[in-house]
């Protein structure tokens, strides 16, 4: 099966969130339409970045699966950008 990620830059977080608590429901969002294969947090450039690795039939339901976790994240935090990409071989590639 395909391999998908959901890539979001966060800006700020919502008053009231505990930071920790961001990857968890991201996650949590992701694995109720799929499998979840990883999930991470990072700071690249100074701005925090979540990744949530999933799998997915096909690029459609990657876009459902990006779609819920986006939402999920706004209800937590201010996303400044975000991107679902498909694995190919060793490379990831942006899903249209």
């Amino acid at each position: 099966m395909p391999s998908f990620r959901i890539t979001l830059i966060i800006g700020a977080l919502h008053s009231g969130i505990a930071p920790g608590s961001v990857l968890p429901n991201l996650t949590a969002a992701a694995a109720e339409l799929t499998t979840v294969e990883a999930s991470d947090i990072a700071v690249v450039a100074g701005s925090p970045r979540a990744i949530v690795r999933f799998t997915a039939d096909d690029a459609a339901m990657a876009l459902r699966v990006g779609d819920q976790v986006l939402a999920a994240a706004r209800r937590q935090v201010e996303p400044v950008s975000w991107q679902v990409t498909e694995r190919v071989k060793a490379r990831w590639y942006p899903v249209r």
